[in-house]
């Protein structure tokens, strides 16, 4: 496994978990159970750690990413501009062509039901190789 920040040894998941404990706050609480509803959906879910210490979710190519800051647990979708989005979760991103995120502030909750079921629509389309549907030409 590649880690760009020198720990090697240890494998993405125990990373991950690591990264969730050290925080020690809300914004733990809060990607653990991201991760869970993440692992929920895709049971075949790869956990991977990139870009010096960014948890990364990967199903045939990248589903979300998990960084925290100060006021907000960022999940953003490789793809989510092309996944269909019915109760508006991507709050975040969303003047970009490609990427869509979820900020989640303290105390806020998350539609668990609509979140699996976007990871399992990113991870649908991963599988199918697509990104964005191809524009006709005008004649």
């Amino acid at each position: 496994m590649n880690h760009s920040d020198g720990r090697q040894e240890q494998p993405a998941a125990e990373l991950i978990s690591k990264r969730i404990a050290d925080l020690g706050d809300w914004r733990g609480a809060t990607l653990g159970r991201m991760r869970e509803l993440i692992r929920q959906a895709d049971p075949e879910v790869v956990e991977e750690w990139k870009w010096r210490g960014v948890p990364v979710w990967s199903h045939n190519g990248i589903i979300c990413t998990g960084e925290s800051y100060k006021t907000v647990v960022k999940l953003t979708f490789a793809k989510g501009a092309s996944l269909d989005d019915p109760v508006g979760l991507f709050n975040a991103s969303l003047d970009g062509n490609v990427r869509r995120a979820i900020d989640i502030r303290e105390g806020e909750a998350v539609d668990e039901t609509a979140f699996i079921a976007l990871v399992r629509r990113a991870v649908a389309l991963n599988s199918a190789g697509k990104t964005k549907p191809k524009k006709q030409s005008e004649p």
